[in-house]
């Protein structure tokens, strides 16, 4: 199964939880930073309609043509090369989104405080990112060497007020198995070690909504 299939499957809920707790709707202006393969932008090209517009930014021009043939029957979507650093759009949006991105950039706040002038005063940034040592395999704690900052879902609600973001809704959740499934599916793609049948406890995702107070 491919990464982007099993991420959608694993972590959909917080994402679908998000997205409704802010009304997303037909016509909005959205911004995904660091949008990967494009899940999460087909999924919000899917609400907002024809009458919308999505931005996928990403770093890596190939993640860039993914996205772009991704959402090939999306004309709202437009894909972008760019570092959340650098983010500059022709428009202000209605929601800038990022997910799985902060944990890896150098400066998370910097990434946040560009994400934050793009959006409209009163509009909507969501960011969801790890506590990756909280996950469990068979009781052991994960690791992921790779990422600058593994465990950033810790500190999301405090870097969002730290950008000067109201703070309108927060929580944290970890999709959980046993034996065969997507959670285990997702782990062997992740370690390339099959978990067999052990207890998995995936990284709780913590999800922090804010608006851009209307006074900006």
């Amino acid at each position: 199964m491919e990464f982007k299939g099993l991420r959608d499957d694993v972590y959909r809920r917080p994402l679908a939880t998000a997205l409704d707790r802010l009304g997303l709707d037909e016509a909005w202006r959205c911004v995904d930073v660091g949008a990967g393969g494009g899940d999460v932008a087909v999924a919000l090209a899917e609400v907002v309609g024809r009458q919308g517009r999505i931005y996928a930014v990403d770093s890596d021009p190939g993640s860039r043509d993914v996205t772009a043939e991704a959402a090939s029957t999306y004309s709202q979507v437009i894909a972008l090369t760019q570092a959340g650093e650098d983010l500059v759009l022709p428009e202000q949006v209605d929601l800038a989104f990022c997910r799985f991105l902060l944990m890896h950039v150098i400066d998370p706040l910097v990434v946040l405080a560009r994400m934050a002038t793009v959006v409209r005063p009163g509009g909507w940034i969501v960011a969801q990112e790890p506590v990756t040592s909280a996950g469990r395999i068979d009781g052991q704690p994960f690791s992921m060497p790779v990422a600058r900052h593994p465990d950033i879902g810790a500190l999301l609600p405090g870097l969002i007020r730290q950008v000067g973001l109201d703070i309108v809704d927060a929580w944290a959740e970890a999709p959980a198995g046993a034996g065969p499934g997507v959670v285990a599916d997702y782990v062997h793609f992740l370690t390339e070690v099959d978990p067999g049948d052990d207890a998995i406890v995936l990284p709780p995702l913590v999800t922090v909504i804010a608006r851009v107070p209307a006074g900006n």
